[in-house]
């Protein structure tokens, strides 16, 4: 595991090195987040009926994959992206959910460095591709992707 050696409001395309891995963050489900987000964006009754989830496909309530993201989202730009030169993202690619999320989950993020060059219309700055994985406390993969990040190139 890497340390980054700047902090995040003075980081930089260069401060992502290449096959650097970073872990960081810790996000705690609850139930109430749950139903709250469920019964908002993704109302199906295995994130917002605990008593129908009982008898539902997971055998109980779990977070919806849109919730997961957005936790990881937070962590993401908590602790990895620059508060100075992040210049948004263009997408994520092979997004997964391998393991459903319940509540009392205790998660946190894993980011790899898999791709970072300058880029060769726009000198001002770069890209890097993140993978990024979430695990609960035990271990167990929750989430998965692929993210890629235009960032600026530290200032001369």
């Amino acid at each position: 595991m890497t340390e980054f050696t700047t902090p995040i409001d003075d980081r930089w395309f260069e401060d992502y090195p290449l096959g650097a891995v970073y872990e960081f963050g810790e996000a705690v489900v609850t139930e109430e987040e749950v139903l709250e987000f469920a019964r908002r964006f993704d109302p199906q009754s295995f994130h917002t009926d605990p008593v129908a989830a009982e008898n539902g496909p997971f055998g109980g309530l779990i977070a919806s994959g849109w919730h997961t993201s957005s936790l990881m989202m937070r962590m993401f730009a908590d602790h990895y992206l620059s508060s100075v030169a992040s210049l948004g993202s263009p997408g994520v690619d092979e997004l997964r959910w391998p393991r459903p999320v319940r509540p009392g989950d205790k998660l946190h993020m894993r980011a790899t460095v898999t791709e970072a060059r300058l880029s060769k219309s726009k000198p001002d700055r770069g890209l890097i591709r993140t993978q990024m994985e979430v695990f609960d406390a035990g271990g167990e993969l929750k989430l998965s992707a692929s993210a890629v990040n235009f960032l600026r190139v530290r200032p001369s």
